[in-house]
Order: C-alpha cells, then structure tokens, then sequence
C-alpha cells in the first residue's frame, strides 16, 4: 500500500517551540511554569528590559495555512458517531479523523469498522480498546 500524501503540503513553520515561561517560576516553587502575564508598574518582564523572559504577543503565531495542522501536513476532524464519517469522503486527501475521548468503547468499533470502509486514515486507532482485553 502506497504512503498517502495529503493534498497541500506546505513547509510548517514554528516561529518558536519552547514554552513560555512565568516571571520568577523558575526561583519559587509555589509558582507554577504556566504562563501568567506580569502586571506590575515597576515589573522587567512587563516592561520588556533586555535579558529578561519574552513574553508571547501575537507575532509568534502560526500562518493561517499552517495553524493546527498534524507533521504529516494533514489536519484533524474529531467524530462523535458514525454519522460524522460521512463528511470526511470529501475531504479525505487533506483531514484524519480522529475519534472523541468520550465515545463508548461499542460506539468506537462500530467507527473503526465503518472507517476502514471508508479507507479514511485516523490517529487514534487504539482507543478504548486496552480495557476489553482485560475482560
């Protein structure tokens, strides 16, 4: 069987990887590494002083073309029920599907069974399914 290609397959472009990190998380603890944006007068970071931790602004996001898109260059369409499987003849050559984490574990094979007649591609084949081999 041949490697499927999405449609488009622009290069993806991440204008930066590493997480931004909270003012003084890394000194205290208490204060967690999520981000929280400083709001005092006096405050290096709020005042943007060389050396201190970046904060995020609307210039480190994705391009539109780009945005959400999986490495293999496809995007991801999230199916409740059979039923939604129907929408993704169409636009199979540039989405996979992927099934939600609150399906039941029949509802899911009766997916599964309907997407490889389909022959649409999907993420998460293995869900829901460790539990059954318990029982």
């Amino acid at each position: 069987m041949a490697i499927l290609r999405p449609l488009v397959q622009p290069k993806i472009i991440k204008k930066r990887i590493k997480k931004f990190i909270r003012h003084q998380s890394d000194r205290y603890i208490k204060i967690k590494h999520n981000w929280r944006k400083p709001r005092g007068t006096d405050n290096r970071v709020c005042g943007r002083f060389k050396g201190q931790i970046l904060m995020p602004n609307i210039g480190y996001g994705s391009n539109k073309k780009t945005k959400h898109m999986l490495p293999s260059g496809f995007w991801k369409f999230l199916v409740h029920n059979v039923k939604e499987l129907e929408v993704l003849l169409i636009g199979n050559k540039s989405y996979y599907a992927e099934i939600a984490y609150n399906v039941s574990s029949k509802n899911h094979k009766a997916i599964v069974e309907r997407i490889a007649q389909l022959a649409i591609r999907f993420t998460n084949p293995n869900a829901r399914l460790r539990g059954e081999e318990n029982e």
